[in-house]
């Protein structure tokens, strides 16, 4: 799962910007691998919190070397602990989808994110979302449906965990383009890591002794199980997803700065590519081809809305207390 945000472009390589986004995005594609792999030994939070123990220091490196070390003390403190407040449950609940969901599925209904960016830009940013985009949302909400199949048999609450991940994802890029203005990505980042371990903490301290773990429904499990010692080689594993996370967001945020984000963003589709190898070749997952139809739906409404019906009005950037 990536996090960018957009920034302006300093220069305009759109080859190589759409190679240091490819890149990037494969990169990130381990850390899902590596998530799902041990979601089934290890409570989510445990994840988190080695995630970020990695992360926190290679942020504040990157910011006091290549940037500005005051920038941390930012003014708007508040809006960024809220912001990483609400990517920490988009995170989760991504997460949790793991255990329970072929991974193609997982990556292709979080990709519904552009679809609540569109739904939320009118009320949360004042902008005017015209009728094409408006219908490419609806198209993009059958694809939903068609890979959700509600009323049905094959119908999985666990569904809903990405949907939700895409709400909350949505939400916090849009604060993103409020505060891109005067925020840097890195900035941003380390409130967000920082965020992601306190609120870690604080569930491996209400959740990680397993009182409330039992049952049969993985994500559940993957939630409230004990917080456990990990073996070496798991400690790397995970320690190693805070490495991920660096380095990715390094990549994805330069493509931002190489070319324009309609054009750049459209290449994060290529997550489903490496959610669907890594799939078949850890866990055997073959998306059956109704779950193919509904990910091309959300996937073309997605494009359709970078190329084919731009915002009536370009966002409102640095509006925010």
């Amino acid at each position: 799962m990536t996090t960018t945000s957009v920034t302006v472009p300093v220069n305009r390589h759109p080859v190589l910007a759409a190679l240091t986004l490819c890149a990037g995005v494969m990169i990130f594609a381990g850390q899902d691998w590596i998530i799902k792999l041990l979601s089934g030994d290890y409570p989510v939070h445990e994840a988190i919190v080695i995630r970020c123990t990695v992360a926190v220091p290679i942020l504040l490196v990157v910011i006091c070397v290549f940037e500005n070390a005051r920038d941390i003390r930012s003014p708007r403190m508040k809006w960024l602990a809220l912001r990483g407040l609400i990517l920490m449950v988009s995170y989760t609940t991504y997460y949790l989808a793991f255990p329970a969901m072929p991974l193609a599925n997982v990556v292709a209904l979080w990709f519904t994110a552009p679809l609540f960016v569109t739904a939320l830009a009118g009320p949360l940013l004042g902008e005017k979302v015209g009728a094409k985009r408006w219908a490419a949302a609806i198209v993009g909400f059958v694809g939903v449906l068609i890979m959700v199949r509600p009323l049905t048999d094959e119908f999985d609450v666990a569904s809903l965990l990405p949907i939700l991940s895409a709400v909350t994802y949505g939400a916090s890029q849009l604060m993103a383009r409020r505060m891109g203005g005067s925020e840097s990505a890195a900035v941003m980042s380390l409130y967000q890591n920082l965020v992601f371990m306190l609120a870690a903490l604080i569930m491996a301290g209400t959740l990680g002794t397993g009182a409330l773990a039992g049952g049969n429904d993985p994500s559940m499990q993957f939630l409230l199980r004990a917080w456990t010692m990990p073996t070496l080689r798991d400690l790397l594993l995970l320690a190693s997803c805070g490495v991920i996370a660096a380095i990715a967001t390094t990549l994805l945020t330069q493509a931002y700065r190489m070319a324009e984000a309609n054009f750049v963003t459209s290449f994060e589709y290529s997550a489903i590519i490496w959610a669907t190898f890594g799939g078949y070749w850890f866990w055997g997952e073959i998306p059956d081809r109704l779950t193919w139809l509904g990910a091309m739906l959300i996937v073309g409404a997605g494009l359709y809305m970078l190329f084919g019906a731009r915002p009536a009005e370009a966002p409102r950037i640095d509006q925010m207390p």
